[in-house]
């Protein structure tokens, strides 16, 4: 397993909960100093940054990109896969396949968190996982041609209305056509939406292409009530070995939450 720490570069969403924020060479530098093994970017497009500045920074800092958020699309272009308007659908796919250019340079997957959507008022669940599917289809058919994969998120109920649990967005992804879809576990979802955090991580682990490392807080773990234990067991027991990423607010600062994350990580996983 190996661990990361997010960093957002994008002034719209200031206040959600990444670790470290706006200036791009000092939070690599402070992930690689504290012993982090990657890091995970939150752009603004997957054109925000040259990619050979990017590459010139990794090796610098000897660290790697795991992966790709894509929710600016959500938070500045209003863009989803399953808006009923095929336009914005379409402006949604292409906004996530930059993503998947730019993260394919480093070998790291796009994140389909908040840019799945919703399904809308007046709008079939049948409908929007049809559009959803189709996106998805796409999208992994650009990430395979590349030679990589997409990550699909659950997120809890009070951020969308289609999958908020493992098991039924892992029956979901077995129907697509394309097979380079894994899911992501986020510690913080799943404590409001599973019955079992580490029963859930058991049963799907096959499914599980990226974890959040979240306290039930959504501050580094240890400054909530996870039952770190059982989860990390569970990890373990899948021989889960991608990232396991802090995801998480900067709380009581960013250089506190990036130290207590690599602590935790050290104490559960090494």
């Amino acid at each position: 397993m190996k661990s990361a720490v997010t960093i957002a570069l994008v002034p719209e969403i200031k206040k959600g909960p990444w670790v470290f924020w706006d200036d791009i060479e000092a939070g690599i530098k402070k992930a690689s100093a504290l012993g982090f093994d990657a890091v995970e970017l939150f752009t603004a497009s997957g054109t925000a940054f040259d990619i050979a500045y990017i590459e010139q920074l990794t090796r610098r800092y000897n660290i790697a990109i795991c992966a790709m958020g894509t929710g600016a699309g959500k938070v500045i272009n209003g863009l989803t896969l399953t808006n009923p308007d095929i336009s914005v659908r379409e402006k949604a796919i292409s906004f996530i396949s930059e993503m998947i250019d730019f993260g394919a340079a480093f070998n790291a997957p796009a994140i389909i968190g908040s840019m799945q959507g919703n399904v809308a008022q007046g709008i079939s669940m049948q409908d929007s996982l049809q559009w959803l599917a189709e996106g998805l289809n796409i999208l992994a058919e650009k990430a395979y041609i590349h030679g990589v994969h997409i990550i699909y998120e659950p997120l809890n109920r009070y951020e969308t209305n289609i999958f908020n649990q493992l098991g039924p967005a892992a029956a979901f992804i077995k129907t697509l056509s394309v097979k380079n879809v894994k899911l992501l576990a986020d510690l913080f979802h799943m404590n409001i939406e599973e019955v079992s955090i580490a029963g859930s991580i058991e049963q799907y682990g096959e499914y599980i292409g990226h974890i959040h490392f979240a306290d039930s807080n959504r501050m580094a773990i240890g400054f909530g009530h996870t039952a770190m234990d059982e989860i990390a067991s569970a990890i373990k027991k899948i021989n889960y070995k991608n990232y396991i990423s802090a995801e998480i607010f900067p709380l009581p600062d960013s250089d506190i939450a990036a130290q207590q994350t690599i602590n935790a990580f050290k104490k559960w996983f090494k």
